[in-house]
């Protein structure tokens, strides 16, 4: 039977999530391997495989809360994606083609000895999960999305809503710059205090600072060199590319989506129809006071409905 449970709004149901203050010390550290490239990671907890990939401008830190919140149950295991912090930093753009990306989650999976994992991702992460979940849907056990629509959805907001595609001029700056212009990063500089900058809590930016100092920022900019889509013309489909098909695959895999609808880079119209493009059940929920970084925005939201969504499915 397929359920879909549409636009879920929990404001009543929310359990309240501690954060360990210490969760950046506890927890244990690695690498995995694939090929010549080493991706470093952050593990908690025991149990069946939760992998998380962050997004831009972030590192395996942003996914603290949920971590804390899942380590009873799950073995969480948070990467740096190659580029960030510890991870190695491959030079030249074609290193951060999406399928050497996806071949990473890969490898992190293999290095844990397990066939499959949860697979959770957030804006870059998101497309990798969901490109991940397209290319080896053998491997995913269930899909977790954080403000990244679905590629179809993406594709079609591009076409077709105007709002959308100038929230995403920012993207083709990227594309076109270099990690050298003074004015690339909204108007300033790269460089790890204005990279930071976004985060709320001034202990966990220390940790973003360091973690940034030790990050490529061209290979920061890669990642939209080599996955993001031109801007298409008014009412034009979009070339195809990682994050934004004009026909992905459809997935038989259970699928939960997270979405900050204060996001100002990814417009909340893409969501609409994820449920034709997913065969299983598709649970959506909103945070209306969220933005692009839910995560962090809304973490008692976010962990707590991780939590409940993935138990309820074992």
């Amino acid at each position: 039977m397929r359920l879909f449970t549409g636009f879920v709004f929990l404001t009543s149901l929310i359990v309240a999530v501690e954060t360990s203050a210490d969760i950046f010390d506890e927890a244990r550290r690695g690498y995995a391997e694939n090929g010549d490239v080493r991706i470093h990671y952050a593990t908690v907890g025991e149990g069946p495989l939760v992998v998380m990939i962050h997004g831009f401008p972030d590192f395996w830190y942003t996914w603290r809360h949920q971590m804390d919140g899942l380590r009873d149950d799950f073995q969480v295991v948070a990467i740096d994606q190659r580029g960030y912090n510890k991870s190695d930093r491959p030079e030249g753009v074609e290193q951060y083609a999406m399928s050497n990306l996806v071949a990473d989650v890969a490898a992190v999976i293999r290095h844990f000895g397990r066939e499959k994992a949860v697979i959770v991702g957030h804006d870059w992460g998101g497309a990798v999960a969901w490109n991940f979940a397209f290319t080896h849907p053998e491997k995913v056990d269930k899909l977790i999305v954080l403000n990244l629509p679905h590629p179809n959805g993406l594709a079609r907001v591009a076409a077709t809503n105007a709002e959308a595609r100038a929230n995403t001029n920012y993207a083709q700056v990227f594309r076109n710059g270099s990690a050298t212009d003074p004015d690339i990063f909204f108007g300033g500089p790269m460089n790890p205090q204005t990279l930071s900058g976004w985060v709320r809590d001034p202990e966990a930016r220390k940790h973003y600072v360091e973690a940034f100092e030790l990050s490529d920022f061209d290979a920061m900019l890669a990642y939209y060199k080599m996955n993001y889509p031109a801007p298409p013309k008014e009412g034009a489909v979009p070339a195809p590319s990682p994050i934004s098909a004009p026909s992905a695959p459809i997935l038989d895999m259970q699928v939960l989506v997270f979405h900050g609808l204060k996001d100002t880079a990814l417009h909340s119209d893409a969501l609409n129809n994820t449920w034709d493009w997913i065969k299983q059940d598709v649970t959506i929920v909103s945070a209306p006071e969220a933005g692009h970084f839910v995560q962090q925005d809304a973490p008692q939201l976010v962990t707590s409905t991780m939590m409940w969504w993935l138990l309820a499915r074992q």
